[in-house]
């Protein structure tokens, strides 16, 4: 019987759900808005050869084209099955498993690695991350997309298994503490951090309600992005980190 990793049991979760509603528990679906907010704050750290783990059912890479190599990875085999056939027609698109616990590292590095929503699943977020760089060439980037203060953690945290929430700072000490140089650390989703709070602090919500999700990316996303264009923010729902290997 195989051994069981920390981010089994959460996985299962997120699958028992994906099989009786057709939606990953994590993911961004139902969210177009929100998702083209997040590549476009991303898309400006990234190079021309691209890493994503962690990439659940794709929605992210689904809308994000015009590099020369994406490998887009999950450590679920049956995530793995899905990404493949939703990315057989895009030929520069390569489908993997892999492992952040473990000792996966691609054979051909890539200029830039995308993490959106995985840090927070593992234990030792530092060793994961010192992992994660092996698949980088020198001086490429690391883009961390992580659930933003430890205030808002609540019982959907802790039904997805996260072990944390993160601050621009706590995050930047953990890169730091891995080996890599911070260049971004700063908080995103300022509007949508009070949003969090209702449904999940004070609602007590465990899982994603479509309507209230759809209602979200509708109307509070256009008017979040418009204001951090133009403002900076003392906190959000999320964190963005850029931080690269010297």
């Amino acid at each position: 019987m195989p051994t069981q990793r920390p981010q089994d049991g959460p996985r299962r979760v997120a699958n028992a759900f994906y099989a009786a509603t057709g939606r990953d528990l994590e993911s961004d679906h139902g969210k177009p808005r929100y998702l083209a907010y997040q590549r476009e704050l991303i898309r400006p750290h990234c190079g021309r050869t691209v890493l994503e783990v962690g990439a659940g059912l794709g929605e992210f890479a689904a809308g994000f084209t015009g590099v020369d190599r994406y490998v887009v990875t999950d450590v679920d085999a049956g995530a793995v099955q899905k990404l493949k056939e939703r990315f057989a027609h895009r030929p520069e698109v390569e489908v993997q498993q892999y492992d952040i616990d473990g000792t996966t590292t691609l054979s051909e590095p890539v200029e830039t690695l995308v993490a959106i929503n995985v840090l927070e699943h593992i234990a030792d977020d530092i060793s994961a991350l010192r992992q994660l760089s092996r698949s980088l060439t020198a001086n490429g980037n690391m883009v961390l997309f992580v659930p933003g203060y430890q205030q808002l953690y609540g019982e959907f945290d802790r039904r997805v298994g996260h072990h944390r929430r993160y601050t621009p700072t706590t995050i930047a000490a953990t890169a730091r503490e891995a080996g890599l140089v911070v260049d971004v650390a700063r908080p995103v989703n300022f509007l949508g951090a009070f949003a969090w709070w209702a449904a999940v602090r004070k609602g007590g919500a465990k899982t994603p309600n479509p309507r209230l999700v759809s209602l979200y990316d509708r109307f509070v996303v256009p008017v979040t992005r418009a204001v951090e264009k133009r403002l900076p923010i003392p906190f959000g729902q999320s964190v963005l980190c850029v931080a690269h290997k010297p």
